[in-house]
């Protein structure tokens, strides 16, 4: 399951000063795997992917810690009223989310998304879009 983790650096004691990851990997026993990263100097954003059965025990400790966490199911989205199956969006992918099925239309493995947005910014047709 995919946790996107939310926190600010504002505090000497807020979570953006601390190894949150470490210590829950530490904690639990639970691996994460970091899939995507943004942080600078004031705040940051972080997906992570972790084992299903172990989501809400990661998800509960990262809270306790001061960290905001949204649940990723099915991060993007496909309006199939809008999408034309051009596969824009399959070269693009950097982790294979997309795929054509056998009768050539488009396919989405959300699972495998990291947020990138790439596909968004690619489709002509404005198909595609983040949920939350």
């Amino acid at each position: 399951m995919k946790l996107l983790l939310t926190f600010s650096r504002r505090g000497q004691h807020d979570p953006g000063r601390e190894p949150v990851i470490a210590r829950v990997v530490k904690e639990t026993g639970v691996l994460v795997n970091v899939e995507k990263a943004n942080i600078d100097s004031m705040a940051g954003e972080v997906l992570i992917d972790i084992p299903d059965k172990d989501a809400d025990l990661v998800r509960r400790r990262l809270e306790e810690m001061g960290v905001a966490v949204r649940v990723m199911e099915n991060a993007i989205a496909l309006d199939e009223s809008e999408c034309v199956d051009c596969g824009a969006c399959i070269s693009i992918c950097p982790q294979e989310v997309f795929s054509f099925d056998d009768g050539w239309r488009l396919q989405v493995g959300a699972a495998r998304c990291v947020l990138c947005g790439k596909c968004i910014r690619a489709c002509p047709h404005s198909a595609l879009s983040l949920q939350g």
